[in-house]
């Protein structure tokens, strides 16, 4: 019977991922789908936390899993404060930064506080690893243009760290020794730069760089500031605005990339020109990004659910190639790189640090 069991829980806005590891190698790996009336009962994200609690238990049961079995819980690290890259116990601290929802709403909030709550039960410790506030920036990165606003770093750190460490792997290259352009093509995108073993300077989806599927990016600010005036816009409907409801779903009028994928093969015109402008800007900035480090870059590196399709691929392949070669890694490494992290720790290969 395994030894290091260890529990695995990633949510998402539609779905909670749950997986459970024998050290680094997956036993079981299930995706929780929640449909929308599932959701709509609940005020807000917090509130969903016994729901998903109760789902992972019975995925447990079904499996056959004995939760005192379990050695650790890797939960996704929400939306927090600043932090380096690594591994982290999740404490009480932790938990009420993620409830509070200092650093922003996200679903990845909810992983903290259920698995903080299921190790408590169990006298374990759970742990997170590469949260999205992981911040390696360098000074320059964190001007904004004016003195009251920071560039902050939310990014989709743990795909983005894990897949540029796999390619170093499989190609014989040491993280610390190599710069990479790497980029999550998901709902949302990030566009990173990785120098010598850390993530100096990244596009963070939540507030610039290009659009996504659901997310504006930097968008025109003067016109921002009078459209907010005009409308007599609150925080919170901006917040949906930007983050939700932008990107192609407000050129196109849905989410369902597959569905615009259809509609671009099949030469809808105005499909078409929404998809390539998000290209190009994504190509735009790992142009900017190239610049940060003199153009000297290795490799830049695709990831994430939409980096599947080929053509939307090459359609930023052909205008970055003159940069440096370009290697995809579809899908995301999550799960994976959760439980490689834990079991880091728990076999004394890194040490976990303290939030």
């Amino acid at each position: 019977m395994p030894q290091e069991l260890i529990l695995v829980i990633n949510p998402g806005n539609t779905s909670t991922k749950v997986a459970v590891y024998d050290g680094p190698a997956p036993l079981f790996v299930e995706s929780i789908k929640h449909s929308d009336e599932e959701l709509s009962r609940f005020s807000d994200i917090n509130s969903q936390k016994e729901f998903r609690e109760s789902l992972i238990a019975e995925f447990l049961e079904k499996k056959g899993v004995a939760q005192a079995g379990i050695r650790a819980i890797a939960a996704r690290g929400g939306l927090l404060k600043p932090v380096a890259s690594g591994t982290y116990i999740v404490d009480q601290g932790m938990v009420d930064d993620l409830f509070e929802a200092r650093q922003g709403v996200h679903a990845s909030n909810l992983a903290g506080q259920i698995g903080f709550s299921l190790a408590s039960k169990l006298g374990i410790n759970c742990y997170i690893v590469d949260p999205v506030s992981v911040d390696e920036a360098e000074p320059l990165a964190r001007y904004s243009g004016h003195s009251a606003f920071k560039r902050v770093m939310l990014t989709h750190a743990l795909n983005l760290k894990a897949v540029a460490k796999r390619f170093c792997r499989e190609k014989n290259l040491v993280y610390g020794k190599v710069t990479l352009i790497v980029i999550h093509l998901g709902t949302g995108t990030t566009v990173s730069l990785h120098h010598n073993g850390r993530m100096i300077d990244a596009s963070n989806p939540s507030e610039d760089g290009p659009f996504s599927v659901d997310r504006s990016g930097g968008l025109p600010i003067r016109q921002l500031a009078r459209y907010i005036i005009e409308n007599k816009v609150g925080y919170k409907e901006f917040e949906k605005l930007v983050f939700g409801n932008s990107g192609l779903f407000s050129y196109l009028g849905t989410k369902d990339f597959l569905k615009i994928k259809d509609k671009y093969l099949a030469g809808d015109a105005q499909t078409m020109e929404a998809v390539q402008a998000m290209a190009y800007q994504i190509a735009k900035e790992i142009g900017g990004l190239a610049t940060v480090v003199n153009g000297k870059v290795d490799a830049i590196i695709f990831s994430g659910g939409i980096a599947y399709n080929d053509f939307f691929i090459e359609l930023i392949r052909r205008r970055v190639e003159f940069i440096a070669a370009v290697h995809v890694y579809p899908g995301e490494d999550e799960m994976q790189a959760l439980a490689e992290g834990v079991h880091r720790v728990l076999t004394g290969e890194e040490a976990a640090k303290t939030y």
